[in-house]
């Protein structure tokens, strides 16, 4: 079942003027996908989830999952969230402290739209807990586990119920740095596993990028790009995008020679031009900034410059074991490289650089 979200609008009322956290917005989320809403603070992404999962009432719009529809203001119909079929992770997780792992996994099948018979929640229980990697813990007091533990314990409890829609809000801004790197791996093999369709809000975006099918990057409650995330990553469609996913350099520059949007073009840069895709807005004798990444910049000693040779001065040498960053004076800029570890360049080193053309792309300098 796919979910459908068309033209949805939420307003947020305040004495300091009126908030769209959801601007219109329209999404198709294939059934059995992990969909990301990516964005920064203030995006709308958490709205568009609480509106989705029943906890926000829209302004305007549609939702639906197949046939049913869990809100319409033309149809005038707003399910309750215990109607909609849905499981939920909350970034405070809000398991309870005064149960047992067994307790607060089975509290829906006791008390929630989808009950059982009582004679089969132990071994539903216990089938949801071995998924996430709980089994033997059924009796260990919520306020005896780690924070990963109780993690594991809300999925388990927002999957027990066998949900069509699972929804989880920064599930894992609360974990350390390891323990946020292990769980990325679980919950993908989790939602994989039992093919559940869900959506997953983070400000994050290498949960994003190493988690998602798809991913819709979200800007002052508006859509700003849908699509898997190489295509965000390698084919950004304006500056904002390129900019909030990953890291770019962004190099001031006009544009000489344009064609199409996503057609390749050349720009000038410190009175040279190079060859780049050009992005949305640009156009001939317009101003643009060109995002590269450090990884599709190659910088080596200079031992006489070429023709087409760009030149820079090496500032700053950084060693990460797996790669070594350089920042590299540039004209009136700084460029961040990520090279092989193998690279003896030092702080100092006057360096020829080369980029990829088909990696570049322009863009008009950034509007709000």
């Amino acid at each position: 079942m796919e979910l459908v979200i068309k033209n949805l609008n939420k307003i947020f009322r305040a004495d300091s003027g009126d908030v769209r956290a959801a601007d219109n917005v329209s999404l198709s989320i294939p059934q059995g996908k992990f969909y990301t809403l990516l964005g920064p603070s203030g995006s709308g992404k958490t709205t568009i989830l609480r509106c989705i999962g029943g906890l926000e009432l829209p302004d305007s719009g549609e939702i639906s999952l197949g046939d049913k529809i869990f809100y319409s203001d033309e149809k005038r119909i707003g399910l309750m969230p215990e109607e909609r079929g849905i499981g939920m992770v909350f970034q405070s997780y809000a398991i309870w402290p005064h149960m047992t792992v067994m307790k607060n996994v089975a509290f829906p099948l006791h008390y929630g739209p989808k009950r059982i018979p009582k004679d089969q929640i132990k071994s539903r229980v216990e089938k949801v807990l071995s998924l996430v990697h709980m089994e033997g813990l059924e009796s260990r007091m919520a306020t005896q586990l780690s924070g990963g533990q109780q993690q594991r314990v809300a999925l388990a409890r927002a999957l027990v119920s066998e949900p069509d829609l699972l929804l989880l809000d920064e599930p894992l801004s609360n974990l350390d740095a390891k323990l946020r790197d292990e769980m990325r791996v679980e919950i993908r093999r989790i939602q994989t596993t039992i093919g559940i369709t869900t959506i997953y809000v983070t400000h994050d975006q290498a949960e994003a990028l190493s988690m998602s099918d798809q991913i819709a990057l979200l800007r002052g409650g508006r859509v700003v790009q849908v699509g898997p995330p190489r295509e965000l990553y390698e084919k950004p469609r304006d500056f904002f995008t390129s900019s909030f996913i990953g890291t770019s350099n962004c190099v001031p520059g006009v544009v000489r020679k344009f064609t199409v949007v996503g057609d390749s073009g050349t720009v000038l840069i410190q009175g040279r031009e190079l060859s780049c895709i050009m992005g949305e807005g640009c156009r001939e004798n317009g101003k643009v900034v060109v995002s590269i990444r450090p990884e599709d910049i190659d910088a080596k000693i200079i031992v006489g410059a070429g023709p087409d040779g760009w030149q820079g001065v090496v500032r700053h040498v950084v060693y990460f074991g797996e790669s070594m960053h350089c920042e590299i004076e540039f004209g009136g800029d700084t460029l961040l490289a990520r090279l092989h570890p193998s690279n003896q360049l030092q702080a100092g080193d006057p360096v020829n650089l080369s980029f990829q053309p088909d990696r570049c792309v322009a863009f008009p300098p950034d509007k709000p």
